[in-house]
């Protein structure tokens, strides 16, 4: 008799690459038959005798959705992000999960550069400006921005990414300090308080994960230390940043201008006031969207899902301690 292959629920139609075809090749693959995050109740009648979830960042994983996969051995996230699973949740019910940590460093380290050159130079203005038949001549102060060469950039969070940045920071001849939990310094940057570093930056790049502690760490009164003339960019998580605040920063003048590859609420609502104002760049979370980048991603995650399934360690593990928790052997 053939031996029945575990079920693995992905909750995507269409994956980029090929790892969604190799996992097919050694499990019973279930699609959720959307492109965009399922609801809870497409997902759930898709895990009653799942083995494995392979999940994306806006999917969560929490104490609900888990009652609804009594069977569940393994969860992978498709990204690096963790703050959609209930880590403590899957830990207790000795369930590992993994992410793609690494992976994405390069090519999102390339979008937040971009971010902080289209916000500076108004590149997205220019071209509505073009588009909407005003290019009728060139006035010498047209659209004028600020330079990025040999301006002071301010990295908030000086990990894989921080430090990628601010390698490209480089090449614009740039100064670069930075704020971090850890208090480091390298060839790249040099460590400062955050409220030095908001003072004192051309431009400031957020690249913190979100937790407890960073959620609204750039709020009203932080805002309010930065310069007239400075830039914001976000590709962290939408949340780290008050968008309330920020949206008034910007209408106000109180900063030049913000670049955002994140928000609040994703995704954004088409009536936010944020959306109204010239000088925000709004970007629909493409951080790590190269084909090459998306495509690694999901290989990861699926070399993940195939080790939680053979009972072996995550190659990339989120909640390592449920390896302490089970004795070094998670629920089967």
């Amino acid at each position: 008799m053939r031996k029945t292959r575990p079920i693995v629920v992905v909750t995507r139609r269409t994956l980029p690459g090929g790892g969604l075809e190799r996992l097919a090749e050694q499990v019973e693959l279930v699609r959720c038959e959307t492109d965009v995050a399922p609801r809870v109740d497409q997902l759930v009648p898709l895990l009653a005798r799942a083995a494995g979830l392979l999940s994306l960042t806006t999917d969560r994983v929490d104490a609900a959705l888990l009652d609804a996969a009594p069977h569940l051995r393994v969860v992978s996230n498709a990204g690096v992000g963790t703050d959609n699973l209930d880590l403590a949740e899957l830990t207790a019910r000795g369930i590992p999960a993994g992410n793609t940590p690494g992976v994405l460093v390069e090519t999102t380290a390339d979008l937040a550069f971009a971010l902080i050159l289209a916000a500076s130079r108004r590149l997205v203005e220019a071209d509505r400006y073009v588009r909407e038949g005003r290019w009728t001549g060139v006035p010498f102060d047209l659209l004028l921005g600020q330079d990025v060469h040999r301006a002071t950039l301010g990295i908030v969070g000086y990990g894989a990414i921080g430090r990628a940045v601010a390698r490209r920071a480089l090449g614009f001849d740039m100064t670069v300090i930075h704020h971090s939990r850890t208090r480091r310094d390298d060839e790249l940057s040099r460590w400062v308080p955050l409220d030095e570093l908001l003072r004192t930056a051309d431009i400031v790049s957020v690249h913190t994960p979100l937790t407890p502690e960073t959620r609204g760490l750039i709020g009203a009164r932080e805002l309010a230390l930065m310069k007239p003339t400075a830039v914001l960019v976000n590709t962290s998580r939408g949340p780290v940043v008050d968008q309330a605040a920020l949206t008034a920063a910007l209408a106000e003048r109180r900063i030049f201008a913000a670049g955002l590859d994140v928000t609040a609420v994703e995704p954004i609502s088409s009536d936010d006031p944020l959306l109204r104002l010239p000088n925000c760049i709004v970007l629909p979370h493409i951080g790590s969207a190269s084909l090459a980048t998306r495509s690694r991603m999901v290989e990861l995650a699926v070399d993940n899902i195939l080790a939680g399934l053979a009972g072996t360690r995550l190659p990339h593990c989120a909640n390592p301690e449920v390896y302490t928790a089970t004795g070094g052997t998670p629920s089967t």
